[in-house]
């Protein structure tokens, strides 16, 4: 099931030519990642200190399609690919309407406090699925 999430363009995420600077996408799906999984019941918060872990990406694959402008309504919409014990694979894509404007897989793990790769948490790895 695809999580959507609404974002609205505002000055401040365009260039000099009114189109929205490319590394705010990035910020845009991040976004979007927080509140999906803020949705489903992970406290993030309690994973760093009951867990000691945290999420962090460890690969994004991005493609930008198409430019969204100043005041452009968009919609974030997240799909999860794949969940192993050690990362989680999603697809995200921007969209204005039905248009895809940028998508890109990310690939998230959680690493330990001292910044060590370590496995998800198996309560949120069932969370995920």
């Amino acid at each position: 099931m695809a999580h959507i999430f609404p974002i609205r363009v505002y000055y401040e995420d365009t260039d000099m030519a009114g189109i929205v600077y490319y590394a705010n996408y990035l910020r845009y799906i991040e976004r979007a990642r927080s509140d999906w999984v803020r949705e489903i019941g992970v406290d993030q918060n309690a994973m760093k200190s009951d867990a000691g872990v945290v999420f962090a990406v460890r690969r994004v694959e991005a493609d930008y399609l198409s430019p969204a402008h100043f005041d452009d309504q968009l919609t974030v919409e997240t799909n999860t690919v794949n969940v192993t014990a050690a990362r989680l694979v999603m697809e995200q894509s921007v969209k204005r309407g039905q248009e895809v404007l940028f998508q890109a897989i990310v690939t998230i793990v959680c690493i330990s406090e001292t910044g060590h790769p370590t496995r998800l948490p198996a309560n949120i790895r069932l969370m995920l699925h």
